[in-house]
């Protein structure tokens, strides 16, 4: 996983650890980018994934934010709250992301920032977008899912995560974070990407599993037409099938690639 990383060069900073994954942002530049992108100012209150060293925090601090900050690494949550000690506006907690409903930190509107952790980059994205959602989320994440996230129908990264994210939110990629900007530097490029969600879901919260088990059982077959798709995963006749995707006017030579969250989320309730 990647941390910011406070770049004052103090011997007594806790090294990154490779069992972990840990890898520290230290480009202050970046590390302000990331926090205006979030937009969080006086009064808001902004989860943090992944605080490390405290580096981010502090930029969202500076702009007048409350910051609940979850932080796995027990070295890194002492020195967290050693370091915060006498600051009201923040909150250490100190356990993994995957356990902590996000809703239950807060009491109303909120933020959320950090960097994922790569290896579980899709779980963290799927939590954050249970309700209640966060107004806005800013994550640093590996360049290839950034570009999956936010990629268009029809392109070589568009899949069952561009259309799982994008059917609750509008996802963009704001800008790339080479590697160097990170001490030790990870082998992979990375990038921020920005999810607001959306005023008009495709789906609704009661269709929402469905949903996302279907498209993710559709891009499983994302070489065969949505004809063949529909008669795999439904147990369909030629007709039937045919029938509901020309009921949703789709094409039925079209493959899973080609269709839009909102495509998808009318195939299944024409079922």
């Amino acid at each position: 996983m990647t941390r910011q990383d406070e770049g004052n060069g103090h011997a007594t900073s806790p090294r990154a650890r490779k069992s972990l994954g840990q890898h520290f942002l230290n480009d202050t530049r970046i590390l302000g980018r990331i926090a205006s992108a979030v937009g969080a100012g006086s009064g808001d209150t902004v989860i943090e994934i992944g605080p490390g060293r405290g580096a981010l925090t502090e930029q969202l601090l500076s702009r007048g934010a409350t910051v609940i900050a979850i932080e796995l690494d027990t070295l890194l949550a002492a020195r967290l709250r050693q370091r915060y000690s006498r600051e009201s506006r923040v909150m250490i907690v100190e356990s993994d992301v995957l356990k902590v409903h996000f809703g239950d930190l807060v009491s109303g509107e909120y933020y959320l920032a950090g960097n994922i952790p790569y290896y579980i980059t899709t779980p963290i994205l799927f939590q954050a977008l249970r309700r209640p959602r966060p107004a806005r989320a800013v994550y640093l994440v590996q360049l290839e899912v950034g570009q999956r996230i936010a990629a268009a129908p029809s392109t070589g990264e568009y899949g069952a995560l561009s259309v799982n994210v994008q059917a609750l939110a509008r996802a963009e990629l704001l800008f790339r974070v080479p590697s160097r900007a990170f001490s030790p530097a990870p082998k992979v490029e990375s990038a921020v990407i920005r999810v607001t969600p959306r005023e008009d879901p495709v789906v609704d919260a009661g269709e929402e599993k469905q949903f996302r088990e279907f498209v993710i059982a559709a891009f499983g077959l994302r070489r065969k037409q949505m004809r063949r798709v529909l008669r795999t995963l439904w147990n369909l006749g030629p007709e039937p099938a045919e029938a509901i995707l020309a009921g949703c006017s789709i094409d039925p030579e079209r493959r899973p690639e080609t269709l839009s969250p909102a495509e998808f989320a009318a195939v299944l309730r024409s079922r």
